[in-house]
């Protein structure tokens, strides 16, 4: 029988074992063979980075492209009874046409509130008062602004990215207290490991997502 000594590593494709430290393991362990805390710390890292995700989505919907579209409003706050309300809880609002908004106040009292409220958002946009209803006129993009928006989408696109490694920054750390506190070297390594798997993984749906966004703002 052959003595297999402390501290090696030895691997048998076949069975797809390690010897490892004198242990046997699997070479490819599942997440879920991982420690309760371990896959806590996983679990926490993903939610960080699906919530930047999330996040920059929704700020790209605030970057309009060529077509007028109502989450352009999005983000608008209207005094509504002395209440800080998002605009699409106090009116409709739909596109009629490709270059137009139009705002129907739920109640046509608060329609100076509503109008107000999107000129205080400086979105560039001038409401046109119509009795019971506001139009927006939106105009088609130049070439120029076009670019300005590209590189604004490139500039919160990098800010999401920073988001995704500061959940990967947290993650590690959080790693290294579970060894501190017993966790072993190996299940620490793969902590790791999946952490930068995720890593990854987010940073090419945000480079997708903003392939999309340049895509959309530059299609005249």
């Amino acid at each position: 029988m052959k003595i297999i000594p402390p501290f090696s590593l030895t691997k048998f494709p076949a069975a797809n074992l390690v010897f490892y430290n004198g242990n046997c393991k699997f070479a490819h362990q599942k997440i879920s063979d991982m420690s309760d805390d371990a896959m806590l710390v996983l679990e926490e890292v993903k939610e960080q980075m699906e919530h930047a995700l999330r996040h920059l989505e929704k700020e790209f919907q605030k970057i309009r492209a060529g077509k007028a579209n109502p989450n352009m409003l999005s983000g608008v706050r209207v005094d509504y009874y002395g209440v800080m309300t998002p605009i699409e809880q106090t009116a409709n609002i739909n596109t009629p046409d490709p270059y137009s908004i139009v705002v129907q106040p739920f109640d046509k009292s608060t329609l100076y509130e509503i109008e107000k409220a999107i000129m205080n958002a400086n979105l560039g946009f001038n409401p046109s008062d119509e009795g019971d209803q506001l139009r927006i006129k939106v105009p088609p993009l130049t070439e120029e602004r076009r670019r300005e928006l590209v590189k604004k989408a490139k500039q919160v696109a990098e800010e999401t990215k920073i988001g995704v490694r500061n959940a990967r920054r947290h993650g590690n750390d959080e790693a290294k207290k579970l060894e501190k506190e017993g966790l072993s070297e190996d299940e620490t390594k793969r902590l790791e490991d999946e952490i930068q798997k995720l890593t990854d993984q987010y940073i090419e749906k945000i480079d997708k997502t903003l392939e999309s966004k340049e895509r959309d703002i530059m299609t005249i």
